[in-house]
C-alpha cells in the first residue's frame, strides 16, 4: 500500500537551472519533500548534475 501524506509535508521536483541554455541534452531532476507550512516559497538547492559534472542551483518546479 501506498503511504498517506503526513501533515504539511509535500513531495516536490528539483530542476537544473544551468541546463536549460547550455544545450547540453538530458535534464537533472532530483526529488525531495519540504513542509509547506514553512517553507512557502520555492526551494532553491546545490546539487550535482552529472550531465554538466558540476554542482548546480536546483529550484523547485511546478
Amino acid at each position: 500500500m501506498a503511504k498517506k501524506a503526513k501533515g504539511n509535508r509535500v513531495q516536490v521536483i528539483l530542476e537544473c537551472t544551468e541546463q536549460k541554455g547550455s544545450g547540453v541534452p538530458g535534464m537533472s531532476r532530483y526529488i525531495t519533500t519540504k513542509n509547506k507550512k514553512n517553507t512557502t516559497e520555492r526551494l532553491e538547492l546545490k546539487k550535482y548534475n552529472p550531465y554538466l559534472h558540476k554542482v548546480t542551483v536546483h529550484r523547485e518546479i511546478k
